[in-house]
C-alpha cells in the first residue's frame, strides 16, 4: 500500500496553486531570464533557494518536480536534467577525481560502462573494477585506497539480480566510499535507497515517472545538501538543465505513477508466471517470482516490483529473434516504462566475450508489459512461441 505521504507528494508537494491563478497545474515556465527589483537581490540569488535568475541554472517548473522527487525519496534535495546519463555524469563528477577507483557492478547500465571505459579512463585517470555484486565480499574485495565510488543497479535490469543495499552502504561509510544507486527500475513507491544508506538515488525520468514515452530525462536526490550544491553547481556549467516543457510532463506522469506502476506490476507478475511454466522457455529472470534465488532479499528492499523481465528461450539466436520478430502486440524497442508493452531479443548481436561477462548466451529476451493487459499479451507470446 502506497502511504499518504507518498501520495501527497505524487499529487500536490511543491505547487501553490494561488500563485498561478489557481491553475489546478502549474504553468510551463518558458522564460530564459527573470528580472529584479535591485542590484543587490540580483546578485543575491540563491537557485538552491528557488530564486531563479537564468534559465541554465534552474527552471520553475523543474523546482516543482524537483521537490515532489526529493519528498518521495526522502532526500533533502533532488536536482533535475535532460536525462539520466547527464545526471549519472554529474554523479560521479561531484564524488570522483582524477585517479580515483570506481567499483561498478558487471549489470549496470551499458552506456555507463562505456563513459567509465572510454571517456573517463582516459580523460580522468579513473580506474574500473567490475563486481557480481551478489556478495558483501564482491565489494569488500575491489576496494582499493582510491575508491571513491560505488555504482549499483537493484534489481538489474537484464538478469535482474539484487544487491544488498545496506550492507553495501554499510561497508562503504566504514572506508569514506560514497555509493550510487540507479532506482528506476523500482521507482520511489517501491524501494528508497537513501533509507537503507545509499548516497545518491538516480532515476531516468525518460521511463516510469514520465510513463507515456514522451520525454527524457533524470534526476539525482541525496540527504547531503553539501553534496547537492555541487551537482547543481555542476549541472548550471555542463548545461544539462532540463527543460521546462518536460518537467512539466514528468509532473503529470507522477500523477498517475501509483497507479500504472501497479497495473504494470500485475501483469508482468503473471506473464513471468506464464513464461515459467512454458516448455519452450529454460529460465525466467524476475524478482516477484518466488523461485529468485534472491527473492527473501527483494521482499526486504523492495515494496512490488514493475512491467520489466526477462527470458532465456531454449534455442539459438536465430530462432529467438524469430519469436521476437513474430510478437505483435509486444513491438520491438530497447526502452521501458512507457504505456506500451515491448520485446527485444537483448544479447543478439553480443559477442562470446560479452556473453561471457556476465554468464549468459545470445538466447535472452527482454520483455516490458505495457498496460495492454496480461491476457492480450499472454496470448501474444503463446501465438509467437507457436511459430518456432
Amino acid at each position: 500500500m502506497t502511504s499518504k505521504k507518498d501520495l501527497l507528494a505524487l499529487t500536490h508537494v511543491g505547487e501553490d496553486p494561488h500563485k498561478y491563478m489557481n491553475s489546478v497545474t502549474p504553468p510551463v515556465f518558458m522564460n530564459t531570464l527573470h528580472i529584479f527589483d535591485c542590484m543587490a537581490d540580483y546578485y543575491a540569488a540563491d537557485v538552491f533557494e528557488d530564486e531563479f535568475c537564468y534559465c541554465r541554472s534552474g527552471n520553475a517548473t523543474g523546482a516543482i518536480l524537483e521537490k515532489k522527487i526529493a519528498a518521495l525519496e526522502n532526500g533533502s534535495r533532488a536536482v533535475v536534467f535532460s536525462a539520466g546519463m547527464a545526471a549519472c555524469t554529474a554523479a560521479i563528477m561531484a564524488t570522483c577525481k582524477a585517479g580515483s577507483h570506481i567499483i561498478c557492478i558487471k549489470e549496470s547500465y551499458g552506456p555507463v560502462q562505456h563513459l567509465l571505459d572510454d571517456v573517463l579512463k582516459e580523460k580522468m585517470n579513473l580506474s574500473v573494477t567490475y563486481v557480481d555484486g551478489k556478495k558483501l565480499s564482491d565489494f569488500e574485495e575491489a576496494i582499493q585506497e582510491n575508491t571513491s565510488l560505488i555504482i549499483l543497479e537493484s534489481p538489474t535490469t537484464l538478469l535482474f539480480s539484487v544487491i544488498d543495499l545496506e550492507g553495501v552502504a554499510k561497508l562503504a561509510k566504514e572506508h569514506g566510499i560514497k555509493t550510487y544507486i540507479d532506482n528506476t527500475y523500482s521507482t520511489p513507491l517501491f524501494q528508497k535507497p537513501l533509507d537503507m544508506g545509499i548516497d545518491i538515488v538516480m532515476h531516468t525520468m525518460t521511463k516510469y515517472i514520465g510513463g507515456h514515452s514522451d520525454l527524457l530525462g533524470g534526476v539525482l536526490v541525496s540527504k547531503d545538501e553539501e553534496l547537492m550544491r555541487k551537482v547543481l553547481s555542476q549541472r548550471d556549467l555542463f548545461g544539462s538543465l532540463q527543460g521546462g516543457m518536460e518537467s512539466w510532463l514528468a509532473i503529470r506522469g507522477l500523477r498517475t505513477l501509483d497507479v500504472r506502476l501497479r497495473r504494470h506490476h500485475e501483469t508482468a507478475l503473471e506473464v513471468a508466471k506464464y513464461l515459467e511454466k512454458h516448455p519452450k522457455v529454460k529460465h525466467v529472470y524476475y524478482t516477484g517470482l518466488e523461485s529468485h534465488p534472491q527473492y527473501e532479499l527483494a521482499r526486504k528492499q523492495q515494496k512490488g516490483e514493475c512491467g520489466l523481465l526477462s527470458f532465456e528461450l531454449d534455442g539459438d539466436k536465430e530462432t529467438t529473434a524469430k519469436f521476437v520478430d513474430a510478437l505483435k502486440v509486444f513491438e520491438r524497442g530497447a526502452s521501458w516504462g512507457g504505456f506500451e508493452s515491448l520485446a527485444i531479443s537483448y544479447t543478439y548481436s553480443w559477442t562470446k566475450e560479452q556473453c561471457d561477462f556476465l554468464g549468459i548466451n545470445n538466447s535472452i529476451v527482454r520483455l516490458h508489459c505495457g498496460l495492454e493487459g496480461a491476457e492480450a499479451l499472454i496470448e501474444d507470446l503463446e501465438q509467437a512461441f507457436a511459430q518456432i
